[in-house]
Formats: C-alpha cells, sequence, structure tokens
C-alpha cells in the first residue's frame, strides 16, 4: 500500500360582508373532531373521487394472459383501507416501472396521421423496447423506498437466450420483462407493474407544475430526424415538462446511458422531495386524468393511492436509489455493447435491500480499500485538498478528484456522501468521521467509486479557520 497522499490532480480516467356576532366558545374537542372528520373526508373523497375518474378509462391499458397475470405476486393483497383513511400499504412491494419511448420508425404499422410527417415521431404507445427499467420496492417494515435502475443495455436471460434487457418488453411485454428482471435478481418477487411512456413523462411534471433540478452541465444537442431538440444551462432551474424530458433523454457524455440513468435519480428524488406531499396526493385524481393514456398498469386504485400515500411520508434519507452492479463490456468484447451484471454484488444488494421487511445490517469496508471520489462544488482547491488530507489521517488511501464532475454545478451547501454501490454502513462510517453532511444513498456520483463526497459549503464553514 502505497503512503504517498493524493493530490488534486490524481484523477482517473474514469427542486357580500356580514355582521361581525360574538363568538360562543367551543369545546377544545369539538374543534379537533371537526379536524379529523375533515382529513378523513378529504381521504375518502380523494379515493372516491380517483376511482370516478379512472372508471372510465381504466390505467390497464393491455390485457395480461392468466398465464401473464400469475408471473405476479398477487397471493396476498398490498394494501388494506376503509372509507374513512385512505389505504395503506400492509407489506412490502417490489413495482417494476418500464419507460417506453416509441417512434413512428418502429412499428410496422404507424398510426395514420403520422405517417406523413416527415420525422420520426413520438407515439403514445407501450410496446417496443423499453427505454427506462427501474424496480421499486416500497417497505413500510421499515419505512423505506429504495429504488433499483437497471441499465437497458444489461446482457440477460430471455426466454433461454442472451440479449439485452430491454428487449424482453418487445417480445413479451411487462410479463416477459418481469420474469427476465427477477432471474437476473435470483428470484425477486414482482408483484405489479407500471409503464409509462415519455409523452407521459412530460405530462406527470407539467401537472405538478415544474420540477427543481440543478443541472450539472450543459447540455446542447439537435436530432432534426426525430424533432429532438435539447438546450439546457447548467445550474439549479425549475423545468416545465418538456424541459424534464430533454434531461431525461441526453445521453451524449462519456458515460451514456449510465449517465443517463443518474439523471433519472436526480429527477425521481425531486419529484418524491418536492412533489409527493399532501397537497398533491388531493389532486392525485386530475393529474392521473392527464397522464393516464400514457399509463399502463395492473395496479388497483386502491393499491395506487398507498403507494402514493407512503413515497410523500417517506423520509428523505430513507430514499435509497441504486444501480444493477456491474460495468461496461470492453468495445472488442462482443458484437453489441453491454452492460455486464455483477452477480455476486447483485446478491449482496438483493439480501440487504430486497430481504422481506428485515433491515439487515453489515459491518463497514476496510476503509483502506474503498475507493472514494471527491467532487468539489466550492471552486477552493485548498479546501479540496484539506479534505483528502483529513481523509488520508483517518485511513482512506484510495481517494481520487473527479475533475470531469459540474465544472458549472452551483455550491451546494451541504455536502453529500453518496453510498455510490448501496454500501451505506461505509458512507455513515465516513459521515461520523467528518462530522458534517449527509449520506445519500444513490448512485449519481463517480461511478467508479466507492463513495463520492459532493463537497459543499458546510466543509468551508467548519474549516475555515485552518484553510
Amino acid at each position: 500500500m502505497s503512503t504517498q497522499k493524493p493530490s488534486r490532480q490524481s484523477s482517473p480516467p474514469d427542486p357580500g360582508r356580514h355582521k361581525t356576532r360574538p363568538r360562543a366558545r367551543i369545546p377544545r374537542w369539538i374543534g379537533l373532531s371537526v379536524v379529523l372528520a375533515g382529513v378523513a373526508s378529504l381521504s375518502a373523497t380523494a379515493g372516491a373521487l380517483l376511482a370516478v375518474s379512472l372508471s372510465s378509462a381504466p390505467l390497464l391499458q393491455s390485457q395480461l394472459t392468466p398465464e401473464e397475470a400469475e408471473v405476479f405476486n398477487q397471493s396476498e393483497p398490498i394494501s388494506t383501507g376503509n372509507s374513512l383513511r385512505l389505504p395503506r400499504l400492509t407489506r412490502p412491494v417490489n413495482i417494476l416501472v418500464l419507460g417506453t419511448k416509441v417512434l413512428t420508425s418502429d412499428l410496422d404499422y404507424p398510426p395514420s396521421e403520422l405517417e406523413d410527417l416527415g420525422y420520426h415521431a413520438l407515439v403514445n404507445s407501450f410496446e417496443g423496447l423499453s427505454d427506462t427499467m427501474l424496480l421499486i420496492r416500497f417497505n413500510p417494515h421499515t419505512d423505506q423506498l429504495v429504488v433499483l435502475s437497471v441499465p437497458r443495455d444489461t446482457r440477460a436471460y430471455i426466454r433461454g437466450g442472451l440479449a439485452k434487457i430491454n428487449e424482453a418488453n418487445l417480445y413479451g411485454g411487462p410479463a416477459l420483462t418481469a420474469e427476465t428482471l427477477s432471474e437476473l435478481l435470483g428470484g425477486v418477487a414482482i408483484d405489479r407493474y407500471v409503464r409509462i411512456n415519455v409523452q407521459g413523462v412530460e405530462k406527470l411534471v407539467e401537472a405538478l407544475g415544474g420540477i427543481t433540478i440543478n443541472v450539472p452541465k450543459d447540455m446542447k444537442y439537435q436530432d432534426d430526424s426525430q424533432h429532438l431538440y435539447i438546450n439546457l444551462k447548467a445550474g439549479e432551474q425549475r423545468l416545465n415538462g418538456d424541459q424534464a424530458l430533454q434531461f431525461l433523454r441526453y445521453r451524449y457524455d462519456d458515460y451514456g446511458d449510465i449517465g443517463r440513468i443518474q439523471r433519472q435519480q436526480m429527477l425521481m428524488r425531486a419529484v418524491v422531495e418536492q412533489a409527493l406531499t399532501p397537497v398533491t396526493i388531493a389532486r392525485l385524481p386530475k393529474i392521473l386524468s392527464v397522464i393516464q393514456s400514457n399509463v399502463d398498469t395492473n395496479l388497483k386504485v386502491e393499491e395506487l393511492l398507498a403507494l402514493v400515500g407512503f413515497a410523500a411520508q417517506t423520509n428523505r434519507s430513507n430514499i435509497q436509489m441504486l444501480m444493477l452492479p456491474g460495468d461496461f463490456s470492453a468495445p472488442d468484447e462482443f458484437e453489441l455493447s453491454y452492460w455486464l451484471p455483477n452477480y455476486s454484488q447483485i446478491d449482496q444488494l438483493v439480501e440487504q435491500y430486497f430481504g422481506y421487511g428485515v433491515e439487515r445490517y453489515q459491518t463497514a469496508s476496510d476503509p483502506s480499500y474503498l475507493r472514494v471520489a471527491i467532487q468539489d462544488s466550492t471552486g477552493d482547491e485548498v479546501a479540496v485538498q484539506s479534505l483528502i488530507d483529513e481523509l488520508y489521517d483517518i485511513g482512506y488511501y484510495n481517494i481520487f478528484v473527479d475533475e470531469a464532475w459540474g465544472e458549472k454545478i452551483e455550491e451546494l451547501t451541504v455536502t453529500r456522501i453518496l453510498a455510490q454501490r448501496g454500501d451505506v454502513q461505509s458512507a455513515e462510517t465516513l459521515y461520523r468521521f467528518l462530522g458534517i453532511g449527509e449520506v445519500r444513498v444513490e448512485s449519481t456520483g463517480n461511478l467508479y467509486s466507492d463513495i463520492t463526497i459532493q463537497l459543499g459549503k458546510d466543509w468551508l464553514d467548519e474549516h475555515g479557520d485552518e484553510l
């Protein structure tokens, strides 16, 4: 093991009037009863309105055969409720979420009104290759919301043959995709599915009134063949539906589709933190009526309400975003490029985050072997070096600075310690050593790190006298 301290240069390649009258004194318990009755009435009304709003156009857009329906775990209910309150989850639930982007050129028989436009237009469809794949675990036993992103180029067995996992939706829809993903994860049960196309994402963000995101860099791209025009500036800003779609569809960077997954996680966290509130739940019928033609799911209305209600009450620190462990295939290894799964790391991730209702803790890894990346938002090289020195002094020797990260990123108020590969125990240990920041389980940091430190202003405030 080398004892030479790393420096800032040591970087690997890798949001009508009335008259007043005297008021009679009302006992406090009556007032409390009125409030509680109002809350119960609002909950019941929200559920009733949602059921009525969806009765004419249910969210189930495709018909599953009995065999396909059996793929999804429906042996026991996932929610319970009554007329006095919103439904609630009764057990941990795994939901497969598929995002689709279908163009006229992807279909043998595109809609007649889109045939002669002269470009590859988006189609309101759920068929074809899946563009996004997530497995979301809603766990009422641990109050956690776990999001596992699966790269669409992941090499997997589909009906016995090796292919990219996004082909499963093309060949067998959500059922075959669920089968394929379950097998890849060693038998994890999948309870329900949701498919949403890109038009639905745009409508959802518009219905929510926009989402605030810290765009990490300038994003500019033009594809006249699809009428795709991306033009976003770096920095924190509120994105409308079209801009959010630009943010998601941009993938012209060093990491390609993996970089897009990181942006998906950023947008999902922003939606959960900014949009899933009691006010939003009251607006849920209106929101769903806007996007329902762009959503296909086998979730029942009460189940959907239970999931949204759970997510709205989940503490930010209990939202954990992971990416399927693996690595890029070598350029000359296969005819096509793949994301190659790391099965031993997948087994560890499944055991820790997808075990039935039990939160498992593991011993933190040896600091000297952890790959720690530093992504600086302060622009202060002295502060960065002081962090490197402190890390080195407490036993972290494998440190590097991600020079390519967020050259125009706005300064973070609070340092983020990211468990890039899901090792939350090691991230929490490092947090206790440093005494600043917040721990997040998400894969938005440096791809080649175990832990990424996104350095913020709190480090300068804490160590200003030393710098």
